[in-house]
């Protein structure tokens, strides 16, 4: 007679995900090749009036760079157009492009007052002044 041993998905799954991690990987590595998917990395502050945040987004034209805004909702956009060719002679050695849109949205606690929002866009770091709306003071309302 077999002996029945009974196993944990769970624990099976995991080993799985760690056999398989880094499998997928680019093999092949150019010297002095530091590209990465492109990305939006974020910094968000506030203070009493607002938020300030500071997206990273190298590489960039202004006009690719779409933010929204509605409410407490915020939304960054851009449009990257990455090309990067090596020729040694006439002959194509490597030949590199990347097309794409990044994005990166969140959520703040506040609600965003849009009519004075302020964005600056400098060295790939766009900068967004996002002060808060002044909600309305209750009211107290007279019983009769």
């Amino acid at each position: 007679m077999a002996n029945i041993t009974r196993f944990n998905v769970n624990a099976l799954d995991s080993v799985f995900d760690d056999l398989m991690r880094g499998f997928f990987v680019r093999p092949v590595r150019f010297d002095n090749e530091t590209s990465v998917p492109a990305q939006i990395r974020v910094d968000v502050s506030e203070n009493d009036g607002g938020y300030v945040v500071r997206a990273e987004i190298p590489g960039v034209k202004k006009e690719d760079i779409n933010v929204s805004i509605d409410g407490n909702q915020v939304e960054i956009g851009a449009e990257v157009k990455n090309e990067k060719e090596v020729k040694e002679g006439e002959k194509v050695l490597r030949s590199e492009r990347y097309y794409g849109k990044v994005y990166r949205g969140f959520t703040l606690s506040h609600e965003v007052d849009q009519n004075a929002t302020q964005a600056k866009y400098a060295d790939g770091i766009l900068e967004l002044t996002l002060p808060k709306k002044q909600s309305a003071a209750s009211k107290r309302v007279a019983i009769q």
